[in-house]
């Protein structure tokens, strides 16, 4: 008389239907993961977005932004949203004209290391100078009263641009004044050579080797 014994047939088939639960389980939480993936990809948040340029230095202005949707993702703490802007903050950097604001982009006013001055370039503005160019401002000193001047240096090398202003009349033209940004520590030269009657020069950063 023959007996036959089902444990290990039993044993099979738990050890598959374990198997076949655990394959089911991967699926879903793969497709779980595709899904926060693609909702994540799909979320967005309000952040400030420049409407022009803004200028080393400047102090920011709720006006001086545009509120946009964008999905930023995992950077989104990096930019600023509307509820972050607060008075008292000024620009670090320049910040152009369409830029999402970067939380790096902004410092406290009390911290600025930076001033504006208005001053005459002797040789003109080039056209392709705009607002926030940096450039570098140059100076011939004064050599005597005839109208004489000693050879050009660099009076400051770490300026922006701030502001271009154009000359009254029916048809606009640049004038020579030009509004620059420039560090605090370089303020006392730049006056000095404007009332010592020093030609001053605005040029491009790197133009001149």
């Amino acid at each position: 008389m023959s007996f036959m014994t089902t444990h290990p047939r039993s044993r099979r088939a738990f050890w598959g239907d374990i198997r076949f639960f655990i394959g089911i389980a991967l699926v879903i939480l793969s497709i779980l993961g595709v899904w926060l993936i693609v909702s994540s990809a799909r979320s967005t948040a309000p952040v400030l977005q420049a409407s022009r340029t803004i200028t080393l230095g400047e102090a920011l202005s709720s006006s001086d932004f545009r509120v946009v949707e964008v999905s930023l993702g995992a950077v989104a703490e990096g930019y600023l949203a509307p509820q972050d802007l607060e008075t008292g903050m000024i620009a670090s950097r320049t910040v152009q004209d369409g830029e999402l604001l970067p939380s790096v982009a902004i410092a406290d006013a009390e911290s600025s290391r930076t001033t504006n001055i208005v001053v005459e370039s002797a040789v003109g503005v080039p056209e392709h100078i705009a607002v926030g160019t940096p450039v570098e401002l140059w100076y011939s000193p004064a050599l005597d009263d005839a109208g004489a001047f000693d050879a050009p240096r660099i009076l400051a090398g770490d300026v922006v641009v701030a502001s271009i202003p154009e000359t009254d009349g029916m048809l606009s033209q640049r004038s020579s004044a030009i509004e620059l940004v420039i560090d605090r520590s370089d303020v006392a030269d730049v006056l000095a050579a404007i009332t010592g009657g020093a030609a001053l020069s605005v040029v491009p950063r790197g133009a001149v080797s």
